[in-house]
């Protein structure tokens, strides 16, 4: 069979090889055949013209919720396939906190199916914790290993039990997949909506200490040097969590994190309108409050996204992570209190982080190192990467192209965005799975 796809005059940067060079790419069979400058072939092949554009290894996001089973009307496998492959992700895995939970080989096997017939991308499952994700009692681990989960979760609740989160730490450690712990004490958190700050203050609203977050990440440091388990910190939101983790890491512990792109490029301000370091002229009455902002854990303040930016530089944070939670309308049309927690992050997740690359926080193969070979690597999988041979799973983006975000417009059934209107610099252009063309802006 000929060569089937042709990126033609792409500026390939790949995080997993250190190469950033301007080439052609010919894909065949779903892999990648050769990378060469002014590749000639069969002219049945598909040309894709990437002048001007960046060509990068397909995004691979290790904490998406795609609410089926159970959630449908929230999101679906199809539905939020559509939405990662139009944000220019190929690879997503889906949090175990399903109605009924992924706590058992038949809800593995039943996501995964869907996920062959439905899918456009290449969809992970992460099994639960906890049976029920009640943090009662470890789950059947070996028994979800074996039907092929990628990590363990009760993201939503945290592993709040010191001993099930040393017993789970420890089956995990035999089984070699991390424990990814929603890092929260109730206590503390107290019920709380936001963070706690002068803007809680201003709504009245009850505000959550960021130590709520910190003491947990401690304990879970502490297990992970007792039990030499691997803990994966979801969605670190403080510079405190940030300073632990720093600390961990020197002292040789197995503990590794994730920032979402909305803890890097948003603050607590955003749930007055006016939170955003992408458009920051955007603002509402005071007296008013924006529930689409609202997500767990909360947004904090200038400074803790400046420290976790640093972070992303240092090496300190390992991956970004979109925590993509979608929901209805109703659930966030209502009191800021009521209102759901999340973000429906899939489709504004590179535009919103480009903001720190044409700010100068940060450099663009930076940012794609934390989006594709740092997950894959977390992963211990064969993802990540552009090279000859390797699956062709690509993202092709204008890293210049302005545009205005309209949620209603998202492939997603979640549109609830705080970032809906707003202005955009980046965007994707194509994205590729298995060699094929799963995305095409529409120009």
């Amino acid at each position: 069979m000929s060569t089937e796809i042709l990126i033609k005059g792409g500026s390939i940067i790949d995080p997993g090889t250190r190469s950033n060079s301007k080439a052609d790419i010919a894909i065949k069979n779903g892999l990648i055949e050769r990378i060469e400058p002014n590749i000639n072939i069969n002219p049945s092949a598909k040309v894709v013209d990437a002048n001007n554009l960046i060509v990068c290894p397909g995004f691979v996001d290790l904490h998406c919720h795609l609410r089926e089973p159970g959630e449908e009307h929230k999101e679906t496998i199809k539905t939020g396939s559509e939405a990662a492959a139009a944000g220019g992700f190929t690879t997503v895995c889906a949090m175990p906190n399903t109605v009924p939970t992924t706590d058992n080989r038949a809800v593995v096997d039943y996501i995964k199916s869907r996920a062959e017939l439905e899918s456009k991308i290449e969809i992970l499952v992460i099994g639960a914790v906890t049976k029920g994700s009640l943090g009662k009692e470890l789950s059947e681990m070996g028994e979800l290993a074996e039907a092929g989960v990628i990590a363990f979760s009760d993201d939503g609740n945290p592993v709040y039990d010191a001993n099930i989160m040393r017993q789970a730490l420890e089956y995990s450690s035999d089984i070699g997949l991390p424990i990814i712990n929603h890092c929260e004490v109730p206590e503390l958190a107290n019920g709380a909506s936001m963070n706690e700050s002068w803007v809680s203050n201003i709504l009245g609203l009850k505000g959550m200490p960021k130590s709520a977050e910190e003491v947990m990440v401690a304990r879970d440091i502490s297990l992970a040097k007792l039990t030499d388990g691997h803990v994966h910190i979801a969605h670190i939101s403080s510079s405190g969590t940030l300073d632990l983790i720093r600390q961990g890491k020197e002292m040789g512990i197995n503990v590794t994190c994730e920032v979402t792109p909305h803890h890097l490029t948003l603050t607590d301000e955003a749930i007055l309108g006016r939170g955003s370091k992408i458009h920051s002229d955007f603002s509402i009455d005071e007296t008013a409050y924006d529930t689409r902002a609202k997500v767990n854990p909360p947004l904090r303040q200038m400074q803790d996204t400046l420290n976790l930016v640093e972070g992303l530089k240092d090496g300190t944070i390992d991956i970004i992570a979109t925590d993509h939670a979608p929901h209805s309308a109703v659930d966030k049309i209502c009191t800021f209190n009521e209102a759901a927690f999340g973000i429906s992050v899939l489709e504004t997740a590179f535009g919103s982080l480009m903001s720190l690359v044409h700010n100068e926080q940060i450099e663009l193969g930076i940012l794609i190192e934390k989006l594709t070979s740092a997950p894959a690597k977390l992963l211990n999988m064969d993802l990540g990467s552009v090279s000859i041979g390797s699956p062709a799973n690509l993202t092709i983006f204008d890293p210049n192209k302005e545009w205005t975000v309209n949620a209603e417009t998202f492939k997603s059934k979640g549109k609830n965005t705080p970032l809906d209107s707003l202005l955009m610099k980046g965007q994707i252009a194509k994205t590729i799975y298995g060699g094929k063309v799963i995305f095409e802006q529409q120009t």
